[in-house]
């Protein structure tokens, strides 16, 4: 088998052991549901990750605050990448406090965080989540291998069950594009009709 077999047959793979599994479907269910309550209340959706999982971030903030597959009303998202933030909040007070100082200025206790960390050890995913946590908001975090320290921090670990970082990214990816859906059916059903 050649690397691109491969590396196909493992992305089945993986993909395939996690929707299998009726408790992992269920914490997808239930973050649906957590993003959904979180925008009928008036709430934000606050994303965050570090490199690869930092572009999984902005894409789901951006399609919710755009469009997914029809037009309809923009859901209040951000995925935490502003560059004078993060790089004044790195110089000033150190790298692990890049995301916790946006969600201790503008988070609130109807807003949701979506937390990505592959290892789910990342020390600035984790100030996140404890600056979160202390504003009363819910999170969400995409996480892999064994859960890391966020596993037990968080209100809904979604763990993909690998040790491999790109097999992991890429459920992660397919579990943001669900989320999409799943919030979009629940607020705009007229677009699945």
């Amino acid at each position: 088998m050649d690397f691109i077999t491969q590396a196909y047959q493992e992305a089945r793979t993986t993909l395939d052991r996690f929707f299998e599994d009726p408790a992992q479907v269920a914490l997808v269910r239930k973050s649906i549901e957590t993003f959904v309550t979180s925008f009928k209340s008036g709430g934000h959706v606050f994303s965050c990750g570090n490199g690869g999982s930092m572009c999984d971030s902005l894409h789901f903030a951006e399609e919710l605050t755009g469009r997914y597959r029809k037009d309809r009303k923009p859901l209040p998202a951000t995925g935490i990448s502003e560059a004078g933030h993060i790089t004044c909040i790195a110089n000033d007070f150190g790298f692990d406090h890049i995301f916790s100082r946006y969600v201790e200025a503008w988070g609130c206790s109807k807003d949701v965080l979506l937390a990505i960390s592959t290892s789910g050890n990342s020390a600035n995913i984790i100030k996140a989540t404890e600056a979160a946590k202390a504003h009363g908001m819910k999170v969400i975090a995409l996480l892999g291998k064994d859960g890391g320290k966020l596993k037990s921090m968080v209100d809904v670990p979604i763990i993909i069950p690998c040790q491999i970082t790109d097999r992991i990214q890429e459920v992660h990816i397919k579990l943001i594009h669900i989320f999409i859906e799943g919030i979009e059916r629940e607020l705009f059903p007229e677009n699945y009709r």
